[in-house]
C-alpha cells in the first residue's frame, strides 16, 4: 500500500520482538497498520542474526509502502523483559539465549539510522490498548496478558508507570502460594506459575502422567508434549471434569491476582489480552466472580474488565506507540 502520509512525517515502525517471532508494521499517527511484516526470530542463530532479521524486516515494511527512511519519525521496539528502558538494554530475556546486557535500541539505531525506542513488550502492550484500544479516555488502567506467561503494564494519571528502574508491571511475579510450584524466574507460587498457559499444561500433564482417567490424554494422543492449554479448554469445552478442574483452579488464581491489583491500585479499567482469552466467558466469568468476593466493593464497583481490543496486533501497535511517546 501506498503512504499519503509521508511529508508530515506521523509515520512509525513499529517492532515486536519475541522468542518465536518478529512482527514489524509501519504504522500511521492514528494506529493504522499501513504496511506488516511476519518472520520466526531464529534466535538460536545469535543476537547479530537476530538484529539483522529486524532491521530487513523494517526496510522491507518501508519498500513495502514505499516510504524512504527520511519518511519515518521513528523506531519502537517492544521486547521481552527484563529491560532496562531508560538506557535501552535487554538485560537477560530467558526466550533469547546468550542475550546478557544487549544495547539493542543502539544497535538498531545504527543500523537504521533512525531514532529508536526500547520497551518491556507488556508495557508497550498497555499502551497500545491505551491510546488505540479499550483503554481509550481512561486515566487510571492496567494491562494484563494471559497467554504462555502473564504480564502487564499499568497506566496511572494517563501515563505509562515504570517504577524506579522501569521494571513495574511485573504481574505474573506477584506470589499468590509461598509454597506453591516453582515459576521460571527462580520463586514459587508466582501468579505465572499458577494461571498461565504454561501452567494449566503442567497440571494437565501431571494428572495424565499419574493415569487419572480424562478426555485431555485422548486429545493428546497419549503424547504429553502434545498437551497444552488449548487443548485443555477442547476437554473443557466437551464436558471433562478434569479440565473444567483444571481452568477453574487456574482461573481462580487469576481472579486472586486481579483483585490484589483491584485493592492496590483502584484502577477504573483492567484490559486482559492474551492467547488464554480466547476461552472467552470460560475465563472472564470466574475471574469476575472471584474478583467480587476478594477485591473491595466500593473498589469493584468503579473497576469494568475488559478483553483487548487489538488483539494480535497489540504487540507491533504497542512497539509503535512506544515510539509514538518518545515524540511527544
Amino acid at each position: 500500500m501506498t503512504s499519503d502520509k509521508g511529508a508530515t512525517k506521523d509515520l512509525f515502525v513499529g517492532i515486536d520482538l519475541g522468542g518465536t517471532k518478529i512482527v514489524t508494521a509501519l504504522v500511521s499517527e492514528d494506529g493504522r497498520i499501513i504496511a506488516e511484516d511476519y518472520r520466526q526470530t531464529e534466535a538460536t542463530r545469535g543476537l547479530a542474526g537476530v538484529v539483522r532479521r529486524m532491521t530487513d524486516a523494517a526496510t522491507k515494511v518501508m519498500k513495502s509502502a514505499r516510504v524512504n527512511p527520511g519518511q519515518i519519525t521513528a523506531v519502537g521496539v517492544a521486547a521481552p523483559g527484563p529491560i532496562h528502558a531508560e538506557s535501552g538494554v535487554v538485560t537477560a530475556p530467558p526466550n533469547l539465549p546468550g542475550w546478557k546486557d544487549v544495547p539493542l535500541r543502539q544497535l538498531l539505531q545504527d543500523e537504521l539510522g533512525l531514532h529508536t525506542e526500547l520497551e518491556n513488550d507488556a508495557n508497550a502492550a498497555a499502551l497500545a490498548e491505551h491510546r488505540f484500544g479499550a483503554g481509550r479516555g481512561t486515566q487510571h488502567m492496567i494491562y494484563v496478558t494471559a497467554s504462555t506467561g502473564i504480564g502487564g503494564g499499568f497506566i496511572v494519571n494517563g501515563e505509562l508507570y515504570g517504577g524506579a528502574t522501569g521494571a513495574a508491571g511485573e504481574i505474573g511475579h506477584m506470589t499468590i502460594l509461598p509454597k506453591g510450584p516453582y515459576c521460571g524466574c527462580g520463586s514459587r507460587g508466582c501468579l505465572e506459575a499458577l494461571a498461565s498457559g504454561r501452567a494449566i499444561a503442567r497440571e494437565a500433564r501431571e494428572r495424565v502422567a499419574c493415569g487419572v482417567p480424562t478426555l485431555i490424554g485422548d486429545l493428546a494422543e497419549g503424547d504429553l508434549d502434545r498437551i497444552s492449554a488449548k487443548l485443555v479448554a477442547e476437554a473443557a469445552a466437551q464436558g471433562d471434569v478434569e479440565a473444567e478442574e483444571i481452568l477453574g483452579e487456574a482461573m481462580t488464581y487469576l481472579g486472586v491476582g486481579m483483585a490484589n491489583l483491584v485493592n492496590l491500585f483502584n484502577p477504573e479499567l483492567i484490559v486482559i489480552g492474551g492467547g488464554l482469552t480466547k476461552m472467552g466467558e470460560r475465563l472472564f466469568n470466574p475471574v469476575r466472580r472471584v474478583m467480587h468476593r476478594r477485591a473491595f466493593h466500593s473498589s469493584m464497583q468503579a473497576v469494568v474488565i475488559a478483553p483487548s481490543q487489538l488483539g494480535d496486533d497489540v504487540g507491533v501497535l504497542g512497539a509503535a506507540v512506544v515510539a509514538m511517546v518518545s515524540q511527544q
